[in-house]
């Protein structure tokens, strides 16, 4: 048995070794246990059921991309569009560096993401909110004009029409030759539509 202390992010980080090796239809609390060297009871007084260990599991690794978008959209120091440029382009290639390192546990994520769609719901929520401080932050610099729209709205239209270039669906585009230039030509195009014109 193990001596180190287990805590849930011991097993969640074993937990993605563990789906990793099996995939999500194979993989067991069991052989999560197994790998930690400790009972599955251990794993359970962590996580009340399987369900609840593979939606950690799932909202840790969307946590992981969102904390680093944080730090974009909380540069104080960079001009609102310059922070949506970023962020979008720092999105794209997360996701995009996720599905090519490690194939097999993206597809596996992908299965997670499909089985756990509240956690999925609120990585979206917390993405668009992110969005939603940058244009709010360019609104109030008189960087951006949104109309009626109002920032919310704005950053959910910006998040929809970059959906190609994040959203998992579209992973097998993410390698083709020019995907870079065409996030440039979206994000272009946004951009000037949101500027404010004299």
């Amino acid at each position: 048995m193990a001596t180190e202390t287990l805590t849930a992010e011991r097993i969640l980080a074993a937990t993605e070794d563990v789906l990793r090796a099996y995939g999500p239809t194979k993989a067991t609390v069991v052989d999560v246990a197994r790998a930690l060297g400790v009972s599955h009871g251990s794993v359970y007084r962590h996580f009340r059921t399987k369900a609840a260990l593979r939606e950690a599991v799932t909202k840790r690794w969307l946590d992981r991309t969102t904390d680093e978008l944080l730090r974009i959209v909380e540069d104080g120091s960079a001009t609102a569009e310059d922070r949506l440029r970023r962020w979008n382009i720092h999105l794209f290639a997360a996701k995009r560096a996720k599905a090519a390192a490690d194939p097999q546990l993206f597809a596996t994520y992908e299965v997670l993401l499909r089985e756990n769609s509240a956690t999925v719901d609120e990585h979206i929520a917390d993405l668009v909110g992110q969005l939603t401080v940058v244009l709010r932050a360019g609104l109030d610099n008189g960087e951006f004009t949104l109309a009626s729209a109002g920032a919310a709205r704005g950053a959910r239209a910006v998040f929809d029409a970059t959906v190609r270039f994040h959203d998992p669906l579209y992973a097998a585009q993410w390698e083709l030759p020019g995907i870079e230039q065409e996030l440039d030509a979206v994000l272009d195009l946004l951009l000037y539509g949101l500027r404010v014109r004299d």
